[in-house]
């Protein structure tokens, strides 16, 4: 690991300031998420048992709730929504029973998430998975189509945020090694999460429970994916080899503000702030916008609108050598175009290349 470049680390410092909790804040936020959460969802309940299709409109409310309880959630693992740590945690594991995510589990996999961000050698730990270009040219051409269809916006907003948050969630897949605290914090998730379903299905029954609850969780694992991967997948992050990779500049360039309208600000707990957020991760949601007030040259580092995030969603390779991200296409005219300049030097093309454009 390289030495932090004194800018960002001396910024890094300068954020510490904004640090500190407010219990009566992270009340009042918890409050006014929740209490209309549960407004909606009766409303839905009413409408589906009196036959008034209509209702369902409210489930997009109701899931831009339900993806700001689990920002509330995933300040409360990082310990920065309120100041004391059992609070944090109790309120966050009762939390992920309604967004039906083992607290525990989730959060020291988050933490390898913010510890690795931006390290090529250190893929795989709560990311989008990302292939170089040579290493997706590398590839047999059934991998090749596994990825294309794993980076194809149907399986990655659609059918993938279902799986990861109503099956995946689970079984703690991937931590076998770190001992029964996975197991604990997912088990009891599960019989938590059971138990409330039980409840509600004999309250309301099963078709209108699912009728209410299934397009909203649906509605909002997608709104969470899309957050996370705007986050990260943009065209001008940053990526680096394990003897390049700065924490602190990873943080700052790899991670995006995503400039939202205010309405859908709150909906997602200012989380676009997000070249902040890993910068300085013990910094509240409700204090992000603080930070972007008073140091205004943030605001512009990463900077992303929302007409401009639809265009991240073709860019699913890393090329090394240009530092950004680019699509398949862009990957096979480049290669092309390598591969006739290798000809015109005399040179014969490797099988990457035509793996590529099999």
């Amino acid at each position: 690991m390289v030495q932090h470049p004194p800018e960002t680390r001396a910024l890094a410092a300068l954020l510490a300031r904004y640090r500190q909790p407010d219990d009566a804040r992270g009340i009042f936020e918890l409050v006014i998420t929740a209490v209309p959460f549960s407004v909606i969802w009766a409303l839905m309940l009413v409408g589906v048992v009196r036959g008034h299709g209509i209702g369902l409109l409210l489930a997009l409310p109701a899931a831009g709730l339900l993806v700001r309880l689990f920002m509330i959630q995933h300040d409360c693992g990082h310990g920065s929504f309120f100041r004391n740590r059992l609070a944090n945690d109790w309120i966050g594991r009762a939390i992920g029973v309604f967004t039906l995510t083992p607290y525990d589990y989730w959060r020291r996999n988050h933490a390898r998430h913010h510890a690795s961000s931006g390290n090529l050698d250190h893929r795989g730990s709560g990311d989008i998975d990302t292939l170089t270009v040579s290493e997706f040219a590398a590839q047999s051409r059934w991998r090749q189509i596994l990825y294309r269809l794993y980076r194809h916006p149907i399986v990655m907003f659609g059918v993938g945020p279902t799986y990861l948050f109503i099956l995946r969630h689970r079984l703690p897949i991937g931590m076998m090694r770190n001992g029964w605290q996975p197991w604990l914090s997912t088990m009891g998730t599960n019989v938590a999460i059971a138990v409330l379903v039980a409840g509600m299905i004999r309250l309301v029954g099963l078709g209108p429970f699912l009728l209410v609850h299934l397009p909203i969780m649906i509605l909002a694992a997608s709104i969470g994916v899309w957050l996370f991967y705007v986050q990260h997948q943009f065209v001008n992050t940053s990526w680096s080899r394990d003897e390049a990779w700065s924490f602190h500049e990873a943080a700052l360039y790899g991670s995006s503000h995503y400039h939202l309208p205010w309405v859908l600000r709150w909906f997602t707990a200012n989380i676009g702030v997000h070249h902040v957020h890993h910068l300085c991760s013990r910094i509240p949601c409700y204090r992000l916008p603080d930070v972007l007030r008073d140091h205004p040259e943030l605001a512009n580092v990463g900077r992303i609108t929302l007409v401009q995030s639809l265009r991240c969603v073709p860019k699913a390779l890393w090329d090394e050598k240009e530092r950004r991200l680019i699509s398949f296409r862009d990957a096979e005219i480049g290669l092309v175009a390598r591969h006739k300049g290798t000809q015109s030097n005399g040179s014969v093309a490797g099988p990457g290349i035509r793996r590529l454009n099999s």
